[in-house]
């Protein structure tokens, strides 16, 4: 088997994990996310360095693959902010990274 298959088995293992990652942050499993966040870093270590061996076929996958961690990610910082906002809601407390928080700080310190 040549590199460039090699190569291309990585791409195409990234992609199920790529799926497989965003089937786990929709059931919101962290084991399952945890256990592919790990896949693919190995998986990254395995393709790192290796574009000059790209082929027309890997280079399709190399761009579904861009694609889908781009729309996980999205996915990973909707949810992180979903989470953010109950929490906030639960504790009663100002959001962490409200812009307007800053504005009531000097407002109050005006009135003072």
């Amino acid at each position: 088997m040549s590199h460039s298959a090699n190569l291309g088995e990585s791409l195409r293992q990234m992609f199920a994990l790529l799926e497989a990652e965003r089937q786990a942050l929709a059931a919101i499993d962290l084991e399952r996310i945890i256990t592919c966040a790990d896949g693919k870093m190995n998986l990254c270590d395995a393709i790192e360095g290796r574009g000059a061996e790209l082929d027309e076929e890997s280079r399709g996958v190399l761009d579904a693959v861009l694609r889908l961690n781009d729309v996980n990610r999205k996915l990973r910082n909707l949810i992180a902010s979903n989470v953010q906002t109950r929490l906030t809601a639960l504790s009663g407390g100002s959001p962490l990274y409200d812009a307007r928080r800053g504005a009531k700080s000097r407002e109050i310190t005006a009135r003072a």
